[in-house]
C-alpha cells in the first residue's frame, strides 16, 4: 500500500476501506484504536463498527450497506470512537475517494474541543439565567428557540395536544415554512399532526432520552409529504438533526427539535441538558400562576370573612332596628296621615309634608338595611330577562322616580331563558337603575343592556355621572359605603348579595365616554347558594 504511505505523517487518523475490508490504516489511527495494522486489515468493517463504534452501529451498519449497494451515503458524519483504554470521543468523519477507483479514504477529526461547542454552552446557560424570569409559557418557549437559532441552528418547538402534535413557537428558513404552508393551506401553526405519523417522537417520549440524528429527514417521510421533503433536500442534502423530550412536572409537553449541518452529539447532548431547563422554567411558571391564583382565592376568602363578620354585626344592629325603630315610624306615619285630612294653613301643610317625607325616608333606610342582612334563598323559575328590564323600568315611571333623566333598555334578539328568582333581581335592578338615576345630571341618559354570553347573561347599567374612581370601586359594593352626601351605602351592598346568591358576579368600571358601568354576569340554570344567616 505504498501509494497511501504519505497519510503515515497525518496527525489526523485516515483509513482506506475497499468494500467490507480496511485495506490501510495511518499509525494516528491504529494509536486511536490500540491495535496493529495486520489486526485492523484482518478484520471487517461490520466487526470494527460493532467493537469501536458501538453506539453508532446501527445507523452505521445501514450507511454501510446503501453504500456497497452504491445508493450512495453522506460525505461527512458524526461519530463516537472507543478508543484505547475504552474511552468514547466524538469524531468528525470525512469520506472521500481513494488512489484505486474500488478505494474509499475516511480522515477523522476531533470535535470534542471545537470553538463552536463553547460557544453553544456559554449561549445557553445564559439562555438559562433568562428563563428563570419568564412569567408565562410563550415567553419561555420563545427565550429558548431564539437563543438556540442563534448559534446557527434552526429549531422548533413540538408541543403535544392530547393525540396531535402541532409547532409552537419555532426559527426555521422562511422558504421551506412558506412552501409547507402553500402546501397545506395553512398557518403552519394551525396544522396538526397524528402523533403516529412520529414513530421517532414517541420513542424520544417514551425512553425520555434525546435522538439524534445523522439524517433528519430520512426520519420525516412519515410527516411531511414526499414533494415538500424532496425541496427540503434539495435545499439541505445533509441535516443533522435532535429531538429532545420536554417533561413538565413528570408529563410530557413537547419535543424540542434543532436542526443543523454543524450540529454534532456533543452540542446535542448540551442540547439535551437545555430541553431539561425549559421543562423546569415551564414548571417554575406554572407555579407562580398557581401561587397568584391561591393568593388571589385566599384575598377573596378574607375579603368574603370580612364582609360576613360586618354583616353578622349589621344583623344584630338591624334586629334592634326592626324592633325599636319600625313600630314608632308606623306610628308616626299613621299621625300624618290623619293630619293630612284637617284643613291645615300654609305652614302647617308644609311642616307635615316635610313629617311624612322624612318618615318615609327613615322607613326606607331602615327597609334597605333589612334587605342587606336577612338570609337570601333564591327560587328560581323560568323569566325573560328582557320582560324582567322592561317591568323595572315601568315601576320608575308609575312612581315618578326618573325625574328628567332619560332610560333606554337594549335588549338583544334571541335572549335565552333565564332560570332564577324574579323578585330578588327585581330587587338588584331596581337599586342600580335608582343608583344611576340619582348619579346622572339633569336630562342626562342612562342605558341598560341585556346580551347573551358565554357563560349565561349579562345585564349592563350605565350612567353618565361623575363615574367611579379606582380606589372607589374597590369598596362600592360594602355596606354603608356611599359617595353621596345623602346615601345610605345599602342599595349596592343589596346587588351584590342577590348576585352571589344566584352565582354570578357583578363589577364596576368607566363607562366610555364619561359614567359609571355596572355589569351583572348570571348563569342561565342557576344553582341557588343562599348566604349563611346572620347571628
Amino acid at each position: 500500500m505504498a501509494e497511501y504511505r504519505p497519510l503515515e505523517g497525518l496527525p489526523a487518523p485516515a483509513m482506506v476501506v475497499r468494500g467490507d475490508k480496511v485495506v490501510y490504516a495511518n499509525p494516528a489511527m491504529l494509536t486511536l484504536l490500540g491495535v496493529g495494522l495486520e489486526e485492523v486489515r484482518a478484520t471487517t468493517s461490520t466487526e470494527l463498527m460493532a467493537r469501536f463504534a458501538p453506539a453508532d452501529r446501527s445507523w452505521l451498519a445501514l450507511m454501510h450497506e446503501e453504500y456497497t449497494r452504491g445508493e450512495g451515503a453522506p460525505e461527512s458524519v458524526w461519530l463516537r470512537v472507543r478508543g484505547a483504554g475504552g474511552q468514547e470521543r466524538t469524531w468528525y468523519m470525512r469520506r472521500g475517494p481513494g488512489v484505486r477507483p474500488e478505494d474509499t479514504l475516511l480522515m477523522f477529526l476531533d470535535a470534542e474541543g471545537e470553538a463552536s461547542m463553547r460557544r453553544l454552552t456559554e449561549a445557553l446557560v445564559q439562555a438559562s439565567g433568562e428563563l428563570v424570569r419568564c412569567r408565562d409559557e410563550q415567553s419561555v418557549l420563545e427565550t429558548a428557540v431564539e437563543a438556540i437559532h442563534q448559534q446557527g441552528f434552526f429549531v422548533t418547538v413540538l408541543l403535544l395536544e392530547g393525540e396531535a402534535v402541532v409547532h409552537g413557537p419555532m426559527r426555521q428558513d422562511p422558504a421551506q415554512v412558506a412552501a409547507g404552508e402553500l402546501l397545506y393551506r395553512k398557518p403552519i401553526h394551525e396544522v396538526r399532526f397524528p402523533r403516529s405519523s412520529l414513530p421517532h417522537i414517541e420513542e424520544v417520549l417514551t425512553q425520555r432520552k434525546a435522538a439524534f440524528h445523522q439524517d433528519l429527514l430520512r426520519s420525516l417521510e412519515n410527516f411531511h409529504p414526499s414533494e415538500l421533503l424532496a425541496q427540503m433536500r434539495r435545499a439541505y442534502p445533509i441535516v443533522r438533526g435532535l429531538d429532545a423530550p420536554i417533561f413538565v412536572e413528570g408529563a410530557p409537553y413537547g419535543v424540542l427539535s434543532v436542526q443543523g449541518e454543524t450540529l454534532t452529539p456533543t452540542s446535542a447532548a448540551t442540547l439535551e441538558l437545555f430541553a431539561r431547563q425549559v421543562g423546569g422554567a415551564l414548571e417554575n411558571v406554572r407555579h407562580h400562576r398557581l401561587a397568584a391564583s391561591r393568593l388571589a382565592e385566599l384575598s377573596r376568602l378574607q375579603s368574603e370573612l370580612v364582609a360576613q363578620e360586618r354583616l353578622t354585626v349589621l344583623g344584630e344592629a338591624a334586629g334592634v332596628v326592626a324592633h325599636e325603630v319600625r313600630n314608632p315610624l308606623g306610628s308616626i306615619l299613621n299621625a300624618v296621615a290623619v293630619l293630612k285630612r284637617d284643613k291645615l294653613g300654609p305652614v302647617g301643610t308644609s311642616a307635615v309634608e316635610m313629617l311624612e317625607e322624612e318618615a318615609t325616608r327613615l322607613d326606607a333606610m331602615v327597609r334597605d338595611l333589612l334587605d342587606v342582612v336577612r338570609p337570601l334563598e333564591p327560587r328560581p323559575r323560568p323569566l325573560h330577562p328582557g320582560e324582567l328590564a322592561r317591568r323595572t323600568l315601568e315601576l320608575f315611571h308609575e312612581r315618578r322616580q326618573l325625574g328628567t333623566v332619560r332610560v333606554t333598555v337594549d335588549e338583544a334578539p334571541s335572549l335565552p331563558t333565564l332560570h332564577a328568582d324574579e323578585t330578588l333581581l327585581q330587587l338588584a335592578l331596581e337599586n342600580l337603575l335608582r343608583n344611576a338615576v340619582q348619579a346622572s345630571p339633569p336630562g342626562g341618559q342612562v342605558r341598560v343592556a341585556v346580551e347573551s354570553v358565554p357563560e349565561g347573561l349579562c345585564l349592563t347599567v350605565e350612567d353618565e355621572g361623575p363615574g367611579v374612581s379606582s380606589g372607589d370601586a374597590q369598596r362600592i359594593f360594602e355596606p354603608f359605603f356611599t359617595t353621596r352626601t345623602t346615601g345610605t351605602g345599602l342599595g349596592l351592598a343589596v346587588v351584590r348579595r342577590v348576585v352571589v346568591a344566584h352565582g354570578g358576579t357583578v363589577s364596576v368600571g368607566q363607562r366610555p365616554g364619561g359614567g359609571a358601568r355596572f355589569e351583572l354576569r348570571l348563569p342561565l340554570q342557576v344553582e341557588p347558594r343562599p348566604l349563611p344567616p346572620t347571628r
